[in-house]
């Protein structure tokens, strides 16, 4: 991504633009996290991009980087609970919405990974694969991957044997395994098919 895309929308309307992402759908565990940027013009960052085209150690360097030079950033999460009761989509709404409202400067306009667009105070774009199209919204994407990475290396120590630093939670097949072996966790969704057969054949 150019560094001129990086104040793309900023700079010709003068808005403080946000950008917004979320990460960890697909997993059958931990957190949803989304997280909210707004970048500052003046303090350009090289190297943003979606966060899945970047290895861990860039994400990781680009993620500090972020929270040093951005004007504002803020994370929300939804828990596991939350997505088993109201579905992944609206549990990823709802950690984007947090993350928007976390932020300590408010955006002007907030641009939306994707093609839904939660409920929000201010005016909001979707934009498709808006990851590799819009800087912020990629910063956003690097700081929630990082952070839910985090979060499941954490819960690996607390959890072993099921590879969650690795997989980070996706249905792999190592930790399909392990969960015929080991069974279901508190941190395991059970809304998610491969969970639910499993809890059903118990």
């Amino acid at each position: 991504m150019s560094n001129s895309q990086i104040g793309l929308f900023d700079q010709q309307t003068g808005e403080l633009v946000a950008g917004v992402d979320e990460v960890g759908r697909g997993p059958l565990a931990g957190p949803v996290v989304a997280a909210a940027v707004i970048l500052n013009p003046e303090k350009p960052i090289e190297g943003l991009n979606d966060s899945k085209k970047l290895s861990h150690r860039q994400r990781v360097a680009l993620s500090q980087e972020i929270r040093e030079k951005a004007l504002a950033w803020a994370t929300g999460w939804a828990t596991v609970e939350e997505i088993d009761q109201i579905n992944i989509l609206q549990a990823s709404l709802l950690a984007m919405q947090r993350a928007v409202a976390g932020l300590q400067v408010t955006p002007d306009l907030a641009l939306i990974d994707g093609n839904k667009i939660p409920k929000l105070e201010m005016p909001a774009e979707a934009i498709v694969k808006g990851d590799s199209k819009v800087a912020a919204i990629a910063a956003a994407s690097i700081l929630a991957k990082v952070e839910r990475d985090e979060e499941l290396d954490r819960l690996d120590a607390i959890f072993p044997g099921y590879g969650l630093a690795g997989h980070k939670g996706y249905p792999t097949a190592q930790h399909l395994s392990a969960l015929k072996e080991l069974g279901v966790t508190e941190i395991h969704r059970r809304s998610y098919k491969p969970v639910q057969q499993l809890l059903q054949g118990d």
